[in-house]
């Protein structure tokens, strides 16, 4: 299940960080760690390195934003569970003693107050085991919802992986998607304008940016069946078949919109300094990369350019 990462303290830290007890170690550490890595801090209030140790390692695992948790046992109130530990194999004759599980099982220990370096490895290990922290889940729910018209949830949805990768192109690209859905187009490429310069010209953003031109386009479009009348009327009306391609995208009709804009461009490539051709590689970095017809399209526009 995704949980938000937000600061020690919030509500969503807290459900990262528990006490354990021997009643609770079941279900917080054995089935807990069916998906996501469970660290089990075995602690006393007099050990003076668990003091130092245990707030670094409280803060390793916020930061990890849900990919690990953490079990914090008290090894002086919880005696019969230490020793029933112990008896299973279980380093705890001195503490502090850090055991990581995943899927039931110990996988992965450190002993003492240990560097925060070696803390960030011990946790780079573990979110590798426990893969994306369920964020493929996630993204794969959110897209579902925008394709059934959800698209408040989807934005919710979207939003919170965010929050958990705020560099993650596929949720950033379907938050401004969302947007688009409800026809906030500025809120959607404000979205795109607070991309990390890292993914700002990600290709599924630039995409989007092209979505967004068309949607704008769309609310100028005007009336198709005007448009084709007038282009009947003279084919020779340049303007007129480029407006007739922009409301025929409007309506949805991309393949038809796509064969006016190419008849355009083959009757006159440079006309209002190659609008044919900008419109079509709109549309066509708008599509998925392998859509049959951004494909067929920029094939056909290939042919033109170099014929």
């Amino acid at each position: 299940m995704l949980e938000l990462g937000t600061p020690q303290g919030t509500p969503a830290a807290a459900s990262l960080i528990k006490d354990g007890t021997e009643a609770t170690f079941m279900a917080d550490v054995i089935d807990g760690s069916a998906d996501v890595p469970v660290i089990v801090d075995f602690w006393a209030t007099w050990c003076g390195p668990c003091k130092t140790l245990g707030p670094m390692l409280e803060a390793a695992v916020v930061a990890a934003r849900g990919k690990v948790r953490m079990v914090k046992i008290d090894v002086d109130r919880e005696q019969r569970l230490a020793a029933a530990l112990a008896q299973q194999g279980l380093p705890l004759q001195s503490i502090p003693t850090v055991v990581a599980f995943f899927q039931g099982r110990p996988v992965d220990m450190f002993q003492g107050a240990v560097p925060q370096g070696q803390i960030k490895d011990f946790i780079a290990r573990l979110t590798a085991l426990g893969g994306d922290g369920g964020l493929a889940e996630a993204l794969e729910a959110a897209e579902q919802m925008l394709a059934e018209g959800a698209a408040v949830d989807a934005a919710q949805t979207f939003a919170a992986i965010l929050e958990e990768e705020p560099e993650n192109v596929t949720a950033l690209a379907g938050l401004a998607r969302a947007y688009i859905a409800l026809d906030q187009l500025d809120q959607a490429e404000a979205v795109l304008n607070a991309a990390a310069p890292a993914i700002a010209k990600a290709p599924l953003l630039e995409a989007v940016r092209a979505q967004i031109a068309l949607a704008r386009q769309a609310a100028q479009a005007g009336p198709l069946a005007d448009l084709e009348a007038a282009v009947m009327a003279n084919p020779a009306d340049h303007q007129a078949r480029f407006d007739y391609a922009l409301a025929l995208h409007a309506a949805g009709q991309v393949q038809e919109a796509v064969d006016a804009l190419l008849e355009l461009f083959r009757r006159d490539r440079d006309w209002n300094d190659g609008a044919a051709k900008a419109q079509l590689f709109t549309i066509f970095d708008a599509l998925k990369p392998q859509d049959p017809i951004a494909l067929t399209g920029r094939r056909r526009l290939s042919s033109m350019i170099f014929a």
